[in-house]
């Protein structure tokens, strides 16, 4: 595949430190209208997470991105991200092996989703999360806060074994509480992965169809062999580094739909 993934800078945007629950780190905030936190993937606030958390602002949102690892603005080279992953796995608050689990650091995520709904418009916000961090956006999701989340390629817990493999990244109990509110309260979930991507099994999007049903929606690019979007086996990250700006193009049509169903379910009336 040619050409190069959307990047961009820190240029603009508001650094504040947030606590919440128990814990403090850097968040970095920019838009206005429907809120959005914006869960980086590893190994951190890279320039192609900041190339799509520019394109959310541009779309009308008010941006929120967490530091919870990382040097934000640093290029996601090789080195970096194994240095941030071997962190990531001796790290109690990110439990990157344990299934059935419940992680600390979604308490601080959710907290900093139910501020931002209380400073935007609209009954509630929306939360991306990303690779190691799929996960964490559906857990934010047992708070009322959120209305809407976006898992793409969820990589925790690391599907080592069946057992992770179909893990869905949160604890049963936050999976029911996510699943009540999808059955009484409209919260909907929009998942993302390659076909043959590894590191983001089917079988945890099957476990969480399984309890979502219809209120999970799955985008599954073609990465096999001679797919026409050029992708490589080894492609992984749906909304940033696999984006191509060229019309019609699989991945950028994914971020699109993503917009869209921000959009729709954070009730902005332009769509």
């Amino acid at each position: 595949m040619t050409g190069a993934a959307p990047t961009s800078t820190l240029d603009g945007w508001a650094r504040s430190p947030f606590t919440g629950a128990g814990r403090t780190y850097d968040c970095y905030e920019k838009g206005s209208g429907p809120g959005v936190v914006l869960i980086p993937e590893l190994p951190g606030i890279t320039p192609e997470v900041l190339g799509l958390a520019e394109h959310l602002v541009g779309e009308g949102f008010t941006v929120v991105v967490p530091s919870p690892f990382g040097v934000p603005e640093k290029e996601g080279t090789p080195g970096y991200t194994l240095r941030t992953v071997a962190r990531i796995c001796v790290s109690a608050e990110f439990r990157a092996f344990a299934v059935d689990a419940k992680r600390p650091i979604t308490g601080f995520l959710r907290a900093v989703a139910a501020d931002l709904n209380t400073r935007t418009p609209g009954a509630g916000v929306g939360v991306i999360g990303m690779c190691f961090t799929g996960g964490f956006a559906l857990a934010t999701a047992v708070d009322d806060a959120v209305l809407a989340s976006v898992v793409s390629q969820p990589a925790a817990p690391f599907p080592l074994g069946k057992a992770r493999q179909a893990d869905p990244g949160l604890s049963s109990g936050e999976l029911d509480q996510v699943a009540a509110r999808a059955d009484s309260a409209g919260f909907c979930a929009l998942g993302l992965r390659f076909s043959e991507d590894p590191n983001s099994p089917r079988p945890r999007f099957d476990s969480l169809r399984q309890r979502l049903g219809d209120a999970f929606e799955v985008i599954e690019l073609d990465s096999s062999p001679g797919n026409p979007g050029g992708f490589s086996p080894r492609a992984h990250s749906v909304l940033t580094s696999e984006v191509r700006d060229t019309p019609g193009h699989p991945a950028l049509l994914a971020r699109a739909r993503v917009v869209q169903f921000l959009h729709r379910h954070l009730a902005d009336s332009r769509i």
